[in-house]
Formats: structure tokens, C-alpha cells, sequence
């Protein structure tokens, strides 16, 4: 069976929205090569609406890195409720059928690699706590941001993690890859 990633940059206070603006300073070669790992096992991407259109408007004319290279022509399912079929321009983009848990339920059972969760705080959070997220790596940039969303909020359900790896990077990154306890 397919198994489910996401991976997020984070600061060391939590937030982990619009990374772009705080964590390209300590991106190095640990971290690229740990990225690059990760995405030669996945042939699936899981995008939420915000998301989606964000990087819409940015990856199809920047094809000069890897992950340009591979966020591209990868199949990229879209969670959204507002967004229609014809709203989806990027290439090897559509909309997932019905309810996220279940679409993902189905997805995992077809043959490919990885699934990947790429940004999607919310998708993020709805597959860990339906338990359909086998892998969660933050990647934590030694930065505190002050505001910002965060993964997780006051509320969420007690969710016990195992940690399944852990590095840290020449400057002062730490990856940590997490697993559901079961």
C-alpha cells in the first residue's frame, strides 16, 4: 500500500505559514538532499485549495531548480470546495472526488509511490488525525517568526507521534520525521 507524507518547514515557534518569507536563509545542502530524497519516492502530490493556487501562479514558469522539476509535471489532486475543474490550469492538476479521507483511502490503494502532502496546513492536520498520514517531517529553521498560523491549535486531539528520524543541518536545522504511535 501507498503511504502518505507531509513535510513542512517550521520555525522554532511553530508557524509554519508562507515559510517563504523566513526560512530561506538557513535552506543548505542537508536540507536540499533530504528534500531530494523524499521526492524521488513520491509520484503523487495532495494539494490544498490556498496552496494550489499559490504555487499556481508561481511553478509552471520556473522550472530552474528540482523541485520545479518535479512539482510540474507530477499528478497533483486538489482539495477544494470552491474551485472547479476548469479552475485547474497546471498541468497534471484535478480536483479530488468527493470527501479528502475518503479520496485518500481509495488513492492509497492503487499502485504508485509516495503521496505527498506539499504545504495544505489543513489537509495536513485531516489526514493526521484520521491516522491516514504515515509520515509528518517538520522541518524546523532556527528562526522565531511571532505570527503566523500554526500547525497545530488550541483544541486539537491528543495525537501520540513516534519519532522515526531526526538531523540537523549545517545551519542549524533540525528535521524530524514523525510517525503515528499506534
Amino acid at each position: 500500500m501507498r503511504k502518505v507524507t507531509a513535510a513542512l518547514f517550521s520555525s522554532i515557534d511553530g508557524v509554519v505559514e508562507n515559510p517563504g518569507e523566513w526560512q530561506f536563509d538557513h535552506f543548505d545542502e542537508d536540507m536540499g538532499a533530504a528534500m531530494e530524497a523524499a521526492l524521488s519516492t513520491q509520484d503523487t502530490v495532495l494539494l490544498g485549495r490556498v496552496t494550489y493556487q499559490q504555487w499556481a501562479d508561481y511553478w509552471p514558469g520556473n522550472t530552474s531548480d528540482d523541485f520545479g522539476g518535479f512539482i510540474n509535471p507530477v499528478r497533483k489532486f486538489v482539495a477544494s470546495r470552491t474551485l472547479s475543474d476548469e479552475d485547474l490550469q497546471w498541468n497534471n492538476s484535478r480536483l479530488m472526488d468527493g470527501e479528502l479521507e475518503d479520496f485518500v483511502r481509495r488513492l492509497k490503494e492503487l499502485d504508485g509511490g509516495d503521496i505527498a502532502v506539499n504545504g495544505s496546513i489543513s489537509v495536513v492536520r485531516r489526514l493526521l488525525f484520521a491516522g491516514l498520514l504515515e509520515s509528518l517531517t517538520l522541518m524546523i529553521h532556527p528562526v522565531v517568526v511571532g505570527t503566523g498560523r500554526r500547525l497545530f491549535e488550541p483544541g486539537d486531539p491528543l495525537t501520540r507521534l513516534r519519532l522515526a528520524d531526526s538531523q540537523i543541518t549545517a545551519s542549524g536545522n533540525a528535521l524530524l520525521t514523525y510517525g503515528l504511535r499506534t
